[in-house]
């Protein structure tokens, strides 16, 4: 949990910036790349993380500026990074400009749960934190190449 506003956007932004690079390295043929049928396709999964912190942070009164569709088809990648960038930019001013130290220990209904904000925010990372690991082996399928995230991929560890 979060008790102070400037550690949690400290670690949205390492975070983003490593979700931001996943998303960078995907490539057009890629976004179809599924595990199985009926699971989310890699597009799928990215456009996800473009539209779930607008929806989770409005659950909790936090409007955040975002890019919208009406539907998931015909993706591109320049869409999904330039979606991910303009909402990640607006949900790091909404929280500058409407929360603080304080807040974190607010109590909010989260999706029928009573929780601190600070944990909702907790719970926001971890959730961005689930799919970019899903669509890391997504890639690795697709034979893309995958960003060092906690420390160097297998490429980067090779060029060393």
């Amino acid at each position: 949990m979060f008790r102070n506003l400037n550690d949690f956007i400290q670690n949205w932004e390492l975070e983003a910036a490593s979700t931001q690079r996943v998303l960078d390295n995907l490539s057009e043929e890629s976004l179809s790349q599924k595990v199985a049928e009926n699971h989310r396709s890699l597009g799928e999964l990215a456009w996800h993380l473009v539209e779930a912190v607008p929806h989770m942070m409005t659950s909790i009164g936090l409007n955040v500026e975002h890019a919208e569709r009406q539907n998931n088809e015909d993706l591109s990648v320049e869409e999904i990074s330039d979606g991910y960038r303009q909402m990640t930019k607006g949900f790091q001013n909404a929280v500058k400009e409407e929360w603080n130290d304080e807040k974190m220990t607010s109590m909010v209904d989260f999706f029928g749960q009573k929780l601190p904000l600070g944990a909702v925010l907790l719970v926001l990372l971890q959730h961005q934190t689930h799919h970019r690991g899903q669509m890391t082996v997504l890639m690795r399928q697709a034979g893309l190449t995958v960003p060092g995230l906690y420390g160097p991929s297998q490429e980067e560890w090779e060029q060393m």
